[in-house]
């Protein structure tokens, strides 16, 4: 419980953290950044620790709102794209340029992008974080609370069976350039693969996202389904290629239906599932990353899917292994949802439920399959968190990051 003897001192000064916290475990901190307050905020344990004024993007060159984490550290740096300019006590939060660092801090927005810290406390947070710190940065002033829900996954001590992955490597992701969003990169896994287990509790946190399914896992699903009533639609890769489409319009000629229009049709899905004896298809995917990598996604289901889910962001602060309880802070950030993404999305409603309790109103519409939370939580640790999100992750998502969760630009 590092600094605690120190929090009155932190909150009433804007730019104090004291060395004792070099020892302390950096998996229980998350950082939030207000840009209309042009404030940092750190807590530790669950805790408010300190703040600090900071200086955000200015107009053309605005930070991005979203959930990101801690990528990469340096002491000194020199920016790439803006003139080596010096970023002393830098903390990376996206490849592309965006990072936490020391600089001229005056009461307004004024960097490139990048959030500069003043320098004392830019040298102390460096010295405390660690890579996999989550940062949230939000527009409006936001801040951490505790929450406790069924929903949220509790640590136990041990695995019926070992969650068997994929050391296949990733396929190239999908770029929809109009939502500026990427589709995640999924493991290829045929039984040639040489599976691996998930670390257990003395791991990296696991990193989960839950979001709406895509068109790729339908097509994944639909790929899976007609190869197994018999009809060969290839390895389920979430790709629309020649064998795929062949083996559809095969099953649709079989049952009377349209083969022109849309390939992938809700009549389609329909008798497929029903042919292949299947529950109805699943409208929601959780995926899991460790160590920056991507383990899996599962699909799961997610009630009320017309009405807006919103972005929020969950994690572990504290684990009782030996009584089998996590405790979990939250937060809600503001959403925006594109018209395009919206009708796309098939979202009526944008306002997400729960007034004054946004948490527990998204989570009490989440179903997590019995046997993925099993898993998950015998490798649950201090640090763990859940983004859920309409939108996915952002095309900062890839090799060497955590989920990258934009909510604007």
């Amino acid at each position: 419980m590092m600094l605690r003897a120190f929090v009155g001192a932190c909150l009433l000064s804007t730019s104090v953290l004291v060395q004792s916290a070099l020892a302390g475990d950096a998996r229980s901190m998350q950082i939030v950044v207000s840009k209309s307050e042009q404030k940092l905020s750190l807590y530790e344990d669950g805790e408010l620790i300190a703040t600090s004024k900071v200086s955000s993007g200015k107009p053309g060159h605005e930070t991005p709102s979203g959930i990101f984490s801690i990528l990469d550290k340096k002491k000194y740096h020199e920016s790439n794209i803006y003139s080596a300019a010096p970023m002393p006590f830098m903390q990376r939060l996206t490849w592309s340029g965006i990072a936490l660092h020391e600089g001229r801090v005056p009461n307004y927005p004024a960097s490139h992008g990048c959030i500069r810290l003043p320098a004392k406390f830019a040298t102390s947070l460096y010295g405390m974080t660690a890579r996999g710190v989550h940062v949230i940065i939000s527009n409006d002033d936001v801040a951490l609370r505790s929450i406790d829900h069924p929903t949220l996954l509790q640590p136990k001590t041990k695995a019926k069976d070992g969650l068997m992955l994929s050391d296949v490597e990733l396929r190239p992701a999908n770029f929809d350039s109009s939502l500026k969003l990427v589709e995640v990169a999924v493991n290829q896994t045929t039984s040639a693969i040489k599976p691996k287990v998930i670390r257990e509790a003395e791991g990296a946190p696991l990193r989960i996202l839950i979001t709406r399914r895509g068109d790729r896992e339908k097509i994944m699903d639909v790929q899976r389904l007609l190869t197994e009533i018999g009809f060969d639609a290839g390895v389920p890769d979430g790709h629309a290629g020649q064998m795929t489409v062949n083996a559809i319009n095969g099953f649709k000629r079989w049952k009377s239906l349209k083969t022109t229009g849309p390939l992938i049709t809700d009549s389609f899905v329909d008798a497929l599932y029903a042919s292949a004896g299947a529950d109805e298809a699943p409208n929601g995917q959780i995926m899991v990353r460790q160590d920056f990598k991507p383990l899996f996604e599962a699909p799961i289901h997610i009630k009320d899917l017309q009405i807006a889910l919103g972005t929020h962001f969950f994690e572990v602060v504290d684990i009782d292994r030996d009584h089998g309880k996590a405790q979990w802070n939250g937060l809600t950030l503001e959403n925006h949802l594109p018209t395009s993404a919206k009708k796309r999305l098939g979202i009526e409603v944008d306002d997400a439920p729960g007034a004054y309790d946004e948490l527990s109103a998204v989570l009490d519409r989440i179903e997590i399959p019995d046997d993925i939370r099993q898993q998950l939580e015998v490798a649950l640790s201090t640090g763990s968190s859940i983004t859920v999100s309409d939108l996915s992750h952002g095309m900062e998502t890839g090799q060497g990051t955590d989920f990258i969760t934009v909510t604007r630009d």
